[in-house]
């Protein structure tokens, strides 16, 4: 309920302009670093362009996000821009934005359809780099060999699917071969979650020599987990994605060896600046547009910190 009062208070205060666009917002979450930068480049970008926004937090609950989409296209918003919470059911919101004529454009979590149609759009960048870069670095800390433990996402996003399968191709590689995973499992993004599997890995017993996981903010939790048991950090490589202030913080402590810089807020702007060309006619969609990621790592950590 406090996500929604404050999504109404945010619409609110962009409201004013006379026959300003207005865009409706579908959000999984708003918890996290990441989808925090994602809404203030939606923010930023639609009070550069002068137009309102009506934003909706689904707080990961696919119904929810339909019927938020459903009460977009009621109140005629010009164009809908959705970070999906299911990547499978997205060909249900582009057949209901289609139908009522009303350009949509998704943004960080990818559809799983091959290509998006004419009046669709999607802004994000391409996670066959993400988990790609991320298990390269680790690869050559761990001079090719070594036990690894995956903390994954949430598997109803296709970032998280693509992320952990990026991981399986790279130790799948001759350079890399020497490395197996011992264990992997889900911790839905969240820090809390990602501890409470470390813990119980720990409890388990595994001896490994890294833990890679889908974002930072899970293998933050994972490095609050080996910390508290007494684990030298410098004898395990932990990898993150998104290179998150928490993220970036916790490299900076020496406690995180690799991330990988997902724009955040350039994905947020992104989204709403293709929306606002489709409205206009500027563009007729049906092309996504990727951000590139970006290997952080201590050595050009000080270039992120900025």
């Amino acid at each position: 309920m406090k996500k929604l009062l404050m999504s109404v208070a945010v619409s609110a205060l962009m409201c004013g302009a006379a026959n300003a666009e207005n865009i409706g917002v579908a959000m999984v979450n708003t918890d996290n670093p990441f989808d925090q930068a994602m809404l203030a480049g939606i923010q930023a970008e639609a009070q550069r362009q002068g137009a309102t926004l009506q934003i909706e937090v689904a707080e990961n609950e696919l119904q929810r996000q339909i019927n938020q989409v459903e009460n977009f296209i009621a109140s005629k918003v010009d164009a809908i821009v959705v970070n999906v919470v299911d990547t499978d059911a997205a060909p249900k919101i582009t057949e209901l934005a289609k139908t009522a004529g009303i350009p949509l454009v998704y943004f960080n979590r990818q559809p799983v359809d091959e290509a998006v149609p004419e009046g669709v759009g999607y802004v994000g960048s391409n996670e066959l780099d993400s988990g790609t870069m991320q298990m390269k670095e680790a690869c050559r800390l761990m001079g090719g060999k070594g036990n690894i433990l995956v903390i994954m996402g949430d598997l109803a996003n296709q970032a998280a699917r693509v992320r952990t399968q990026d991981i399986k191709d790279v130790i799948a590689t001759p350079e890399c071969s020497g490395i197996q995973i011992l264990e992997e499992q889900a911790a839905n993004w969240r820090r809390t979650e990602g501890m409470d599997l470390m813990t119980n890995w720990l409890s388990a017993g595994h001896q490994f020599d890294a833990v890679i996981s889908n974002n930072d903010e899970m293998a933050i939790g994972a490095i609050q987990a080996l910390k508290a048991a007494g684990t030298d950090m410098q004898k395990v490589v932990v990898a993150g994605i998104d290179a998150t202030p928490d993220g970036l913080s916790a490299m900076q402590a020496g406690d995180l060896d690799i991330t990988v810089f997902q724009d955040g807020e350039g994905q947020g702007a992104g989204a709403v600046r293709y929306a606002l060309e489709i409205v206009k006619g500027a563009k007729k969609g049906g092309e996504m547009e990727w951000i590139p990621f970006k290997l952080v790592t201590p050595e050009n950590l000080s270039e992120y910190l900025k």
